[in-house]
């Protein structure tokens, strides 16, 4: 009997890549996509896949139980994509985040705890639960401390699968992982944004001082550790998901002009987010145990990110060009339209 997965939240950056690597890593599993395709949603993220035979798109939302609650009866495994990831657009509007990834997230739980047999719950949430981390490195018995809207309705959605687990049964997982990078995250956050405003000679936009401190992730290994957890890992049970590649915001920008041969004094410092996190560290001690570990460099994965968006042009450019919630979004939030220049950056280096 064929292993049906439902991937929600699958056309956008993280769970797209998830579903390409489970194509390919296990070809005879049964793919079911629901994405609602808001403004980080494309389905363009999911080209290659149309000829697999095992590969289905729903669109629609996971707020709405008519939606999910079919796709739920026909799965095996359920993974939890979908939510709403900005930080910056959770301070403009908290709702939304609220909205999507707190009750889409019972909505998906209910759903599963109607059913007739058990589904495992792969709910895929972030380091940023555990707050400003000043030394040393968060483990899965930590405290949580959120510090934003976006980090707090993650982490109400990860109590809030833990809650299902320990009162109905449910087997549930709950990852906590540190910044993604890779093909296809939409240009609003930090690589993608910094390293396309570099090819067209814009004007790269660092908060504060850019001593930020982020441990980066590569996607490809985010999706690993995800297949061994649904292999090895234990219901009721949190992982932290790291890559062990903690450097400063501002090292990290001037690594991408580096290698695309384009000068710090592109850099503009802007005023700081509020209750911006000064350092997020991951124990991955957990998951190491169970036989995985980071495969991809930052270095080499730093180098693959940038070609690909060098190579695929077209991709982002017609999100900044054409998408009006991200000219909405850029506007609002730095003062002009996303392909006007800046002022005159003031470098950092």
């Amino acid at each position: 009997m064929k292993t049906s997965i439902l991937v929600t939240g699958g056309a956008g950056f993280i769970g797209s890549n998830f579903v390409h690597f489970v194509s390919r890593v296990h070809p005879d599993w049964e793919i079911t996509i629901v994405d609602k395709l808001t403004y980080a949603g494309n389905l363009e993220n999911l080209d290659g896949l149309e000829a697999e035979k095992q590969y289905r798109f729903v669109q629609g939302d996971i707020c709405d139980g008519n939606v999910v609650g079919p796709l739920i009866e026909e799965a095996d495994i359920v993974v939890n994509f979908a939510a709403e990831t900005h930080v910056d657009r959770s301070i403009e509007n908290a709702g939304n985040f609220i909205l999507t990834d707190v009750y889409g997230t019972y909505v998906l739980l209910e759903a599963i705890r109607q059913t007739n047999r058990p589904r495992l719950f792969v709910q895929i949430s972030t380091d940023e639960v555990y707050g400003t981390v000043a030394t040393g490195s968060s483990t899965e018995s930590d405290a949580i401390a959120p510090r934003n809207p976006y980090a707090a309705s993650k982490a109400g959605a990860d109590r809030l699968a833990y809650s299902y687990h320990t009162t109905h049964g449910v087997p549930v997982i709950v990852t906590r992982a540190s910044n993604n990078y890779g093909a296809r995250q939409y240009p609003e956050k930090l690589i993608p944004l910094f390293v396309t405003n570099a090819l067209e000679d814009r004007a790269l936009p660092l908060y504060g001082d850019g001593q930020q401190v982020r441990d980066w992730l590569h996607v490809d290994d985010h999706c690993r550790g995800i297949d061994r957890l649904i292999e090895y890992g234990i219901p009721g049970e949190t992982y932290n998901i790291g890559g062990g590649a903690e450097v400063t915001n501002v090292e990290l920008t001037q690594r991408i002009l580096d290698l695309l041969g384009k000068p710090h004094s592109l850099i503009r410092s802007v005023d700081d987010r509020p209750g911006h996190d000064r350092r997020y560290s991951l124990d991955t001690r957990k998951l190491r145990a169970l036989g995985w570990a980071p495969e991809v460099a930052l270095g080499d994965g730093l180098e693959q990110t940038v070609k690909w968006y060098a190579d695929n042009d077209g991709w982002w450019k017609r999100i900044k060009s054409q998408s009006v919630e991200y000219r909405r979004f850029h506007r609002e939030h730095y003062g002009h339209e996303p392909l006007q220049h800046d002022v005159p950056p003031r470098d950092l280096a």
